[in-house]
């Protein structure tokens, strides 16, 4: 699978990305010379692991019967020593439905164990940046 990413130039910084059939922008906050019209690149990281995490529970919820009703996924960024090497997100999850202990303590397993979560802590990711 290939992305895209497109400038727009009716903005200073604002690209626009496009994964398969959906579309959708990103920008550097104002701060950073953007416009904030769209979610920053790190937004964007942080968010792919909360979105696996919730989609994660889900699947793993009706794979195994679980009366899972609702799914909310909250995310802290601490990026205050990211240039050290230290990139800290803290990510709570809360849980809906009629649900025992054992049950919220295997969905929340569940979610510690998703692909994006794998990706970000344990993979070893190899980037090569060419010219086109």
């Amino acid at each position: 699978m290939t992305i895209r990413v497109l400038r727009d130039q009716s903005l200073p910084m604002r690209h626009i990305v496009h994964v398969r059939d959906h579309i959708f922008s990103t920008d550097g906050s104002e701060a950073e010379g953007g416009s904030d019209a769209g979610p920053s690149p790190h937004d964007l990281y942080d968010a792919a692991l909360s979105s696996c995490k919730a989609l994660t529970v889900v699947w793993y919820a009706k794979r195994k019967n679980i009366p899972l009703e609702n799914v909310e996924v909250s995310i802290a960024r601490d990026a205050s020593e990211e240039r050290q090497g230290v990139y800290r997100l803290a990510v709570t999850l809360y849980l809906g439905g009629d649900l025992t202990d054992d049950q919220r303590a295997e969905l929340l397993a569940a979610a510690q164990k998703c692909p994006v979560h794998k990706l970000m802590a344990s993979v070893t990711t190899e980037i090569s940046t060419l010219l086109g």
